[in-house]
């Protein structure tokens, strides 16, 4: 069976145009259910550079569906069996303001988009750059 990837080596995915977020921001906290940015930014804080797209996406969707441990590998072969949306959609570049940037092994990391180290990544053509989803349709 084919698995498809949403990993992507030496990128930043940038803010989205629409963002209204004026530097990286934390999302705020629910307290009836954590969202799909808390737990993204809780485990890119925690842990950069240590984990790629296809891990930190499925971990996501294995927490909020409750997936059992014995289940994990299955679930997994079957989610990535079919096309899954990338970081681009993530609402940490949509809607808090932070960059995602790829490194070469794949790893990811947050990028406050207020910050020096962002500005420098947008001047870098070495890099490669990919827009954030827009949260509305122009």
């Amino acid at each position: 069976m084919k698995q498809h990837t949403t990993n992507y080596f030496n990128t930043l995915i940038t803010v989205a145009e629409d963002c209204k977020a004026l530097k990286g921001e934390m999302p705020p906290v629910k307290i009836d259910k954590l969202t799909v940015a808390n737990l993204q930014f809780d485990r890119l804080i925690k842990h950069p550079n240590k984990i790629n797209s296809d891990d930190l996406i499925f971990d996501v969707f294995a927490e909020r569906n409750e997936i059992l441990e014995d289940d994990i590998e299955s679930e997994r072969t079957k989610f990535y069996s079919k096309g899954q949306a990338c970081l681009r959609t993530s609402p940490l570049a949509k809607t808090y303001g932070w960059g995602i940037y790829y490194d070469h092994e794949g790893k990811i990391r947050l990028i406050d988009s207020a910050s020096e180290e962002y500005e420098k990544m947008l001047k870098d053509d070495k890099i490669k750059k990919l827009p954030a989803m827009r949260s509305s349709k122009k």
